[in-house]
């Protein structure tokens, strides 16, 4: 159990938060299947981007590590080997999804499992559609994990997307490239494109056209590269969020990664009132930038499906942000959020209760009667093994009058195992 202390004088200074997720995750796979050495420098060394390293090793990849610097030794998809066991993906739903796409494609079977989470979290979403390129998943009965994925030459396809979810996009991107000719992806709406700017940087010709439809060549000769990983936007998220709500704050969080598709968070801020500046940085790959946030006064928002693509893993912050504006905000749309590491609604309207914030549940999101100050009926907060869950309280705990506590507050190491030293730094206390 974790005590959290209200941060008293705000928080201050500049900070450089941990390598992009996503990004890490990606680099990993992309270098694994090119040819030649890839580079990957600050790389997120959390628990999950470990697990899709520790899988290309068990798939016969050699991969040398140096804190924060990865270097992989790629052979290309035919030099993947079947691992001599099941593959542990851990928590990691990107892993295990992603890892769908590109072994569907081989010539060798591979089981995967995971945490009691990740077996809880739903893998239909991937394997029907990979079936449309000839993809063979077998499930568990429940439609999870374990996963046997049966490996064979795949064909190419044309496939509309009945999810908004690029974890299930970038599975049929790399089921296309193995595939005997060219294929189209269309989304149901457009969602983060880490893995097509990425695999344009290895030398994949793949395009997007109309926001949505993407175009895959495939058996493209991939060459490893250099690759710089930005800040994580989803965790600079939680340090903008608590340097707006947490009176007398000034925070500049560096090199952050600015795509489009991922700034949901930044148009909520500004939306709502929030004294946000950004400086854009020179860059080759992802746009990225130094942001400053000011202690602000709030004003409510109304967040539509339109707008969750691009801050999925944020909305538990939206939630909190909502809840220190003057007045009523409402999320819609966001019944992903129910597939999450835990149900995100159902915990973020537990925890938020905890505070004294009066929420309404609603099956695709939420209505949150905003405050300037909360009355706490309950100190002990609860990651429910959830790493975004278990920030999103730490964060308002700052705002809190008293100290409170926090229960499985290793489940942040999933993505961010530093996060409390760098926040006892920003409030002074270290």
């Amino acid at each position: 159990m974790k005590t959290l202390l209200p941060a008293k004088n705000g928080l201050h200074g500049t900070l450089m938060v941990p390598g992009d997720k996503s990004i890490s995750h990606r680099a990993i796979m992309l270098g694994a299947i090119s040819h030649g050495e890839t580079m990957i420098h600050h790389f997120l060394n959390g628990e999950d981007c470990r697990s899709t390293m520790q899988a290309f090793r068990e798939l016969g990849v050699v991969i040398e590590q140096a804190d924060n610097d990865v270097l992989v030794h790629g052979h290309g998809f035919n030099h993947l080997r079947p691992a001599a066991k099941p593959l542990n993906m851990g928590n990691s739903g990107t892993t295990t999804r992603l890892m769908m796409g590109i072994l569907a494609g081989t010539p060798f079977a591979t089981t995967l499992v995971g945490d009691s989470s990740l077996q809880r979290r739903p893998m239909e979403r991937v394997s029907q559609p990979l079936k449309a390129f000839g993809g063979e998943i077998e499930l568990a009965s429940s439609g999870t994990l374990p996963a046997k994925v049966i490996g064979h030459p795949l064909h190419h396809a044309e496939y509309h997307m009945t999810v908004a979810s690029a974890q299930v996009k970038s599975a049929l991107i790399f089921a296309a490239l193995q595939a005997d000719g060219k294929s189209t992806i269309i989304e149901k709406l457009p969602t983060r494109n880490h893995t097509e700017i990425m695999l344009q940087q290895f030398g994949a010709e793949i395009t997007t056209s109309n926001e949505r439809i993407i175009s895959v060549t495939p058996q493209p000769h991939l060459t490893g590269q250099v690759v710089e990983v930005p800040g994580d936007i989803s965790s600079a998220a939680f340090f903008l969020v608590a340097g707006t709500i947490v009176p007398n704050s000034e925070l500049t969080l560096q090199r952050v990664n600015l795509n489009p598709t991922r700034t949901g968070i930044i148009q909520v801020l500004q939306k709502m009132g929030a004294k946000l500046s950004i400086e854009e940085l020179p860059t080759k790959g992802e746009p990225l930038g130094n942001i400053t946030v000011k202690s602000s006064e709030l004003q409510p928002i109304n967040v539509g499906a339109a707008m969750i693509p691009s801050l999925i893993d944020e909305l538990p912050l939206v939630a909190l942000l909502a809840a220190c504006a003057n007045g009523q905000s409402k999320i819609t749309g966001a019944e992903e959020l129910r597939v999450k590491e835990t149900d995100r609604i159902k915990t973020v309207v537990e925890e938020l209760r905890k505070l004294g914030v009066h929420v309404e549940e609603l099956p695709d999101g939420m209505i949150i009667d905003g405050q300037a100050t909360w009355q706490v009926c309950n100190s002990q907060l609860a990651s429910h093994g959830d790493h975004r869950i278990g920030m999103m309280d730490a964060v308002a705990a700052l705002k809190a009058s008293d100290e409170l506590t926090l229960t499985d507050e290793k489940a942040i190491n999933i993505s961010y195992p530093d996060f409390f030293t760098d926040l006892e730094t920003l409030a002074g206390r270290n």
